[in-house]
């Protein structure tokens, strides 16, 4: 009894001893200094205290670990299939972009946009299509099933139903839309792309399809693709509907059909052939199925599907227009194209490299009961899509494509001293209202410094505001092309702007 009196007195004592001592240790972290007192009173009083407690290290190591953590490298590369635009990029992006906005202008096409975000149901209305397999999609904080746009027809056809009859037909837009799809990524092809798309809503006639194939070819010339390099393959879903008619296939299984035979040209038949019977047709079918789509001229399909057929009415109509245009060198027919959405109703076609190193260029086609599927009322309707990677793997290839290793600067402006800077910004001033690209040099640099800069942007001239020309209400301009150098009054530079515009363009 004596002793558990004396332990107990000895325990107040060391408790008391710990606290105040604790209380003197400011420079130690609060959660520290109750673990430093509390392990000394019970090793004082004989109680047996556990690693994680007598470690009066244990939170300086684990300060010690998160400090590590952070300073593991961050991973500079972008997510996979996905790319990022350093400003060489993005003047190569403008200038596809500026390429493909002006034959849309110059056939009179109208610009729309739709978010990259849209409800999943918008894409998920043909059960079996590929695309539904690749969809960037998720549930949000609202719990709404949405996703990335795989495409961007379905977003039209939704921008169109919105205005319930109230947009005047026909309607020619076109858009260029990112569009994402978790796909197996290929030269050429990746998860995320930009897609240039022009579509003609309210024309019931192939007149439309040739139009847009017109328009495809402008493009191919002006930036220096030929017929040599890219053909167009153009076909009907007709012709595939009519053969399927032609063996018994009932009309609700020809779009799965062709969305099955589209596969072909990738895997072999029996790869498809689960889901061949599950739409209950059988391998035979498919076999003759095929026989026809081998065909390479309309005489050939004519001999098959006869003299009434309209599949090759449309197509022979669809020839002529061809050649009104003048682009007949590079339209081929090829009863193998069918296109892989399952909306495409008539004409399909798709650009194609002739030396076969590439995947599709560009394909589009005719659809027109897209709308009846969301509930609208039939609206016939084509267009195409034309991804921004592949064109410019074709352009490389053939080495058309310009360089853009130069950022559009006409001239670098800089002051000799500090006290001439306010007059290096008027001077800048004068010459962006006159219409040049400028760079002000903002901080003090050596001519050298400064004519070496010049070089590596590309700018072509070198405007240098130095003490003498300055006090005589001048600068120096400096012809980085042909090297040379002449004084500008500051109140002509709008003049001299001019003068070297007419020049550069003549």
């Amino acid at each position: 009894m004596q002793l558990s009196k004396t332990m107990l007195s000895i325990s107040w004592v060391l408790l008391r001893g710990a606290a105040t001592s604790s209380a003197f240790q400011v420079n130690r972290p609060l959660a520290t200094r109750a673990m430093h007192s509390s392990s000394s009173f019970l090793q004082a009083a004989g109680g047996r205290v556990s690693n994680a407690v007598a470690d009066g290290d244990v939170l300086a190591k684990t300060d010690a670990k998160v400090k590590q953590q952070k300073q593991q490298k961050l991973d500079t590369n972008p997510p996979k299939g996905t790319r990022d635009f350093y400003p060489e990029d993005m003047r190569m992006r403008t200038w596809l972009f500026d390429q493909w906005r002006e034959v849309a202008k110059t056939y009179g096409f109208s610009e729309y946009d739709a978010p990259v975000l849209e409800s999943e149901s918008l894409y998920t209305r043909k059960a079996g299509e590929e695309v539904t397999q690749q969809l960037y999609n998720f549930v949000d904080k609202g719990d709404r099933a949405v996703s990335l746009r795989p495409e961007m027809t379905p977003s039209l056809a939704r921008m169109v139903m919105a205005k319930k009859g109230g947009l005047p037909l026909p309607l020619k837009w076109f858009s260029i839309p990112q569009c994402w799809r978790y796909e197996r990524m290929t030269r050429g092809r990746r998860r995320e792309h930009f897609q240039w798309n022009m579509d003609v809503w309210g024309v019931d006639g192939v007149e439309a399809e040739a139009e847009l194939l017109s328009a495809m070819v402008t493009f191919f010339e002006n930036v220096g693709i030929t017929s040599e390099d890219v053909g167009i393959k153009v076909n009907s879903r007709l012709v595939i509907g009519e053969v399927l008619t032609e063996l018994g296939i009932p009309e609700e299984k020809f779009a799965a059909t062709c969305v099955l035979v589209d596969k072909l040209e990738k895997v072999p038949i029996d790869a498809i052939q689960g889901d061949l019977e599950e739409l209950g047709l059988d391998k035979s079918v498919v076999e003759k199925l095929l026989d026809v789509l081998t065909n390479k001229s309309i005489d050939g399909i004519k001999n098959v599907l006869g003299e009434d057929s309209e599949a090759v009415a449309e197509l022979n109509k669809l020839m002529e227009l061809c050649e009104a245009y003048g682009i007949e060198d590079w339209i081929l027919f090829d009863a193998s194209v069918v296109r892989g959405l399952a909306y495409y109703t008539g004409i399909v076609f798709e650009a194609f490299d002739r030396k076969g190193e590439l995947r599709a260029i560009a394909g589009g086609g005719r659809y027109d009961k897209l709308l009846e599927t969301f509930g609208g009322d039939p609206t016939p309707a084509a267009g195409f899509g034309f991804g921004d990677a592949v064109i410019v793997e074709l352009l490389k290839e053939r080495d058309v494509l310009p360089s853009f290793e130069s950022a559009g600067i006409d001239a670098v402006v800089f002051s000799m001293r500090k006290d001439l800077y306010k007059a290096a910004i008027d001077v800048a001033g004068k010459l962006r209202a006159a219409g040049q690209s400028v760079d002000v040099v903002l901080q003090s640099k050596k001519p050298k410094w400064v004519f070496k800069h010049a070089d590596r942007i590309g700018a072509k001239y070198c405007v240098i505001v130095a003490p003498d020309e300055f006090e005589n209400g001048e600068v120096s301009i400096k012809d980085l092309t042909v090297g040379d150098q002449k004084s500008v009054s500051i109140d002509s530079l709008g003049s001299w702007v001019n003068e070297v515009t007419v020049e550069e363009d003549s």
